[in-house]
């Protein structure tokens, strides 16, 4: 199994950017697919989350998250959040890049370097798809970074196409002859 890496974090990001930045005079404001947030609020997030993991690879607490937050500025252009997002994927990627394999840091366990870049895949592709359902924009996850995060944190996911199985177990797609997810979790913690 291969780890996912700062350049797969990078990849993901840059994805992020080229599917929504065309798309970025319209209304930001509507729900981000199923979420109650809104698409620029989401994207915010992203980065948000891209910026703690980012924290947590490189400060390695082991018993909860650093006190600190992301605030992205509310007059913010969509444009100027996707550039935040690309700058804390950045962050987060080379951290990843920079810290011993064998180093730990807390998500609700012990997590590893690998783990955190694919928690930061999965938050920014997930997001992504969420975006673009508010948007009206047709896209799917990659399938190559799609497979690198079930591999790393969905151990149990059923065989099947990455992207769609990556959306099934997340609560955000169907697979045929399976119940629609309601909820769900994945397993970063490795020891």
């Amino acid at each position: 199994m291969s780890a996912v890496t700062g350049a797969d974090l990078r990849e993901a990001a840059d994805e992020t950017t080229r599917v929504l930045l065309p798309h970025r005079d319209r209304d930001w404001s509507v729900p981000a697919g199923s979420l109650t947030w809104s698409c620029w609020t989401t994207a915010a997030h992203i980065a948000h989350d891209l910026l703690a993991y980012a924290g947590q690879v490189t400060g390695r607490p082991d018993d909860g998250y650093l006190p600190y937050d992301l605030r992205v500025s509310p007059d913010a252009s969509p444009a100027q959040v996707l550039t935040v997002v690309r700058a804390c994927g950045g962050l987060l990627a080379a951290a990843v890049d920079a810290t011993p394999p064998a180093a730990r840091a807390w998500h609700f366990g012990a997590c590893d370097p690998a783990g955190f870049a694919a928690m930061g895949v999965a938050e920014t592709l997930l997001h992504t798809h969420d975006i673009t359902l508010g948007l009206g924009v047709p896209w799917q996850p990659p399938q190559r970074l799609s497979a690198l995060v079930l591999r790393r944190l969905f151990p149990d996911a059923p065989p099947g196409a990455a992207p769609e199985v990556l959306l099934w177990m997340t609560g955000r797609g169907e697979l045929p002859g399976r119940a629609k997810r309601t909820s769900w979790s994945w397993q970063a913690a490795v020891d």
